[in-house]
């Protein structure tokens, strides 16, 4: 059962994109720079409404970036939801990236993390091995990569005079030295589930998430050893490891309040866990605070807002649920459930991500939902963005400034190794000519949604609070 849950993170790409894939480099070292290649820019939208994301150019600029050459369509298609642009590299599938300022960095199965600015490419930086399957970018510029062969590694960003963009590996967690103290005491070793030991501040498989809780000055990464570890970032020493699971951990997700982290899993279940600070050197302990989630569906990934206190569940049988945590009683009052929105039918949910009130899922089905979260539990899906040949494995948001109405990015990484760049107005409103679902769609139960109304899931019934009408749905696709 462990098994076949975990092998929802290999889901096959497009025949066509695997018939392009390149051969890995034959560069066995960590930090190899890899040089831009020059791009080349196209005005003019692809005929097909499904191709291939290996075109004859590298990288493909799409309606909204094509300058005084722009049609009337296109220049409208810049202020309300659309695309934007596909990022496409033959570096392999996109299993992560993250958005950081002006930068854009994904990372692939070929070992390399790509940089991209205002959706350039500036080169990247490649590990020795392992694929990577999480980024993150903590608010002193450090970059941390964790990848299938259980390191985590640590980059820095270094600009030039020349405006270009270079990272070179500053270290790796844990620690060389840490590593070699520890082997030296047999109490600092653990038995794994495959009748072996191991060093306790070491992950034996794959690195498959990492949260950072800038404020705690923490870094949290789960295994599919089924294990979380708790990093200091400050000097990179690991406090804590904690038996989350009974299967691969595949989200874990600092809640940003209350000292909550939250993590999910393969074996269908999500933990609030608490932390606590003991000793005079700062060590954590984190306590169980309950099981948020059971279910016979793998979790897949988990996202929270913060300021609204509320926690996103995604999930293989096609659901992200919700619940809200209370802001009075110390956080021991029990959250409450607002249901589950279903976007993508029985296909797996394999991303979530948030910023302020808008919620993006990412899906096997090769889709993007957008969602706004209204007062309460209420939820608004206002698009849909397909364009992808392949699941979408990854997703990122930030917010636009902009002062006639708000308006958000997506960045949307796929199985198909492109990234595609879309703009998301608060109004759901498309580019003239755009397909439109229709406003009542039957769900993964069969079930009529009317309006963009989300049915409540199976696993949380008890405390479901029905939804009011919302604005329709609207489908973008990528021409």
């Amino acid at each position: 059962m462990g098994n076949t849950k975990k092998l929802l993170q290999f889901l096959r790409p497009d025949p066509a994109v695997a018939a392009a894939k390149t051969p890995p480099s034959s560069s066995d070292s960590d930090d190899a720079y890899s040089p831009p290649t020059s791009p080349s820019t196209s005005t003019s939208a692809p005929t097909s409404p499904s191709p291939s994301p290996y075109a004859m150019s590298p990288w493909t600029q799409l309606p909204g970036l094509g300058g005084a050459f722009e049609s009337d369509q296109q220049q409208h298609s810049t202020k309300t939801t659309g695309l934007l642009g596909s990022l496409v590299k033959a570096d392999g599938h996109v299993y992560s990236l993250a958005a950081s300022g002006d930068l854009l960095y994904t990372g692939t199965d070929s070992r390399a993390v790509r940089v991209w600015r205002h959706r350039r490419d500036l080169g990247g930086f490649r590990s020795g091995s392992g694929l990577v399957k999480a980024i993150v970018v903590g608010p002193d510029g450090r970059i941390f990569t964790g990848h299938q062969d259980g390191k985590i590694r640590v980059w820095r960003l270094s600009s030039s005079p020349d405006d270009s963009v270079n990272h070179r590996r500053v270290g790796s967690l844990p620690r060389v030295r840490d590593v070699v103290a520890s082997s030296l005491l047999p109490s600092r070793y653990v038995s794994t589930r495959r009748k072996r030991s191991a060093l306790w501040l070491r992950h034996f498989d794959a690195v498959s998430c990492l949260s950072l809780d800038a404020a705690a000055g923490l870094l949290y990464s789960g295994s599919w050893d089924r294990t979380v570890k708790v990093w200091r970032v400050s000097d990179s020493r690991c406090l804590e490891s904690v038996h989350a699971h009974d299967d691969a951990v595949n989200a874990v997700a600092a809640a940003g309040f209350d000292a909550l982290l939250l993590t999910g899993s393969a074996d269908g279940t999500v933990k609030v866990w608490r932390r606590e600070v003991v000793g005079t050197k700062g060590r954590t302990k984190h306590g169980l605070e309950r099981v948020l989630r059971q279910g016979d569906g793998a979790v897949t990934a988990v996202a929270v807002a913060a300021e609204a206190r509320v926690v996103y569940v995604g999930s293989s049988d096609g659901a992200v649920a919700h619940w809200q945590f209370p802001r009075c009683g110390g956080g021991k009052k029990p959250p409450r459930n607002g249901g589950a929105m279903w976007g993508h039918g029985k296909m797996a949910v394999l991303c979530v991500a948030v910023a302020g009130r808008v919620v993006v899922s990412g899906a096997a089905d090769r889709t993007v939902c957008v969602w706004r979260r209204e007062e309460g539990a209420h939820h608004a899906r206002i698009a849909v963005l397909r364009g992808h040949a392949g699941p979408v494995k990854c997703v990122a948001i930030d917010e636009e400034e902009d002062g006639e109405e708000q308006r958000w990015v997506v960045y949307s990484g796929s199985l198909d190794g492109s990234v595609k760049v879309w703009r998301v107005s608060d109004n759901g409103g498309g580019s003239p000519g755009m397909m439109m679902t229709p406003a009542r769609t039957p769900n993964a139960h069969g079930l009529l949604i009317r309006k963009g109304r989300t049915p409540p899931s199976p696993l949380v019934a008890r405390s479901w609070t029905p939804y009011a009408a919302a604005p329709e749905p609207k489908t973008m696709d990528a021409v």
